[in-house]
């Protein structure tokens, strides 16, 4: 969609914006951090939110205090009023308050922020340059399950937002035909597995995953007396011939694909459809590029990638749907079923071509 012209004094300004974006994430982030935010939203009716009040109520200096709201008032994150007390704009409020930006500023100050000053050189090699931030590990699905606990927590917040919600709504579908046998292909923590075996007490349910994901998966599958019907295989898909066994009824991939690139997708979805019948389903679960309904979705998304590129593997991203069926057209499947999901997810049921 074509974008309206705007005026040169308006670009610029918006130019200063992303110049000194940093200046404002960061101050965002002390804000919260500092409590400021939540005392100016819990007293700004009884007009007790003055710089001097605020200093003395948080132990903040006024300078401190200052330099944070200045930039912050500039922002449209608190606005003043004529006697000098201030209160949160609705910008603050989302900032403080909102699940999604707080996932999404958790996730980018302690998993991203310092890896994304290496975004050209991870541009430049292809590799995940920004990585070393984080720890000596080639991708970042390695490391996971070594990473600092406040760094651990924030990924998977982030990662569990985007795909808790469509679980509940996925379940029925994934049930339909009574699947004997699923497998979960990127299994992670194991929580879609062990809502599988809650939901139908009949299914088995086999994790794919690497060494440090699959224990804490089998571990919570255990915690949750469900050991013996969640078993589990280490993988590496990006070894040279990654194999699953046969047997499945039903695979499925929630918001794992995109962690891969286009060549290592195919190789993928080509291993699995070895592993098919005719009537095995294979359940792709993303959320794609050009299927959001808001502008600030696709952001998100688009943003997302960046991380990838910097962060997780240097090779992959966020996908258009178009290109998702049309790999897997191309590894032998059909998509039989192209449904939205939740707010933002997309499922495609597809079946081996015949």
């Amino acid at each position: 969609m074509a974008k309206k012209p705007i005026k040169a004094i308006e670009a610029l300004e918006e130019a200063q914006k992303i110049a000194f974006a940093p200046f404002v994430f960061q101050t965002t982030i002390s804000l919260r951090k500092l409590g400021i935010l939540d005392y100016i939203f819990e007293n700004s009716r009884d007009g007790v939110t003055s710089q001097k009040q605020l200093s003395e109520a948080l132990n903040i200096t006024e300078y401190g205090l200052s330099v944070l709201l200045e930039i912050a008032e500039s922002s449209d994150i608190v606005s003043q009023d004529e006697e000098g007390n201030y209160e949160l704009t609705k910008i603050g409020y989302f900032l403080n308050y909102n699940k999604m930006t707080e996932a999404n500023l958790n996730f980018t100050q302690d998993v991203c922020y310092q890896g994304l000053y290496h975004l050209n050189e991870a541009i430049e090699t292809g590799k995940p340059a920004g990585l070393k931030e984080l720890g000596p590990w080639p991708t970042v699905y390695e490391g996971l399950s070594q990473l600092p606990s406040k760094v651990q927590n924030s990924w998977f917040s982030f990662d569990h937002f985007y795909s808790d919600e469509i679980f509940e709504e996925a379940l029925p579908i994934v049930f339909r035909h009574q699947p004997k046998t699923l497998y979960d292909i990127g299994g992670n923590t194991g929580k879609f597995a062990i809502l599988c075996a809650k939901y139908n007490p009949e299914v088995d349910i086999k994790i794919f995953d690497l060494p440090g994901q699959l224990a804490k998966a089998l571990e919570n599958a255990k915690k949750n007396g469900l050991e013996n019907r969640i078993k589990g295989q280490e993988i590496d898909w990006l070894s040279q011939k990654p194999e699953i066994t046969e047997g499945a009824d039903t695979i499925w991939m929630s918001q794992f694909l995109d962690c891969f690139s286009k060549e290592e997708i195919l190789k993928i979805l080509t291993t699995c459809v070895n592993s098919m019948s005719d009537t095995t389903e294979l359940i792709i679960i993303e959320t794609f590029t050009d299927r959001q309904k808001f502008d600030n979705a696709r952001f998100t998304l688009e943003a997302t990638s960046l991380y990838f590129t910097a962060m997780a593997n240097g090779n992959s991203k966020m996908y258009k749907a178009s290109e998702f069926i049309d790999l897997a057209t191309e590894a032998g499947l059909t998509v039989k079923e192209d449904l939205a999901i939740g707010e933002f997810h997309t499922m495609l049921v597809c079946r081996k071509s015949q």
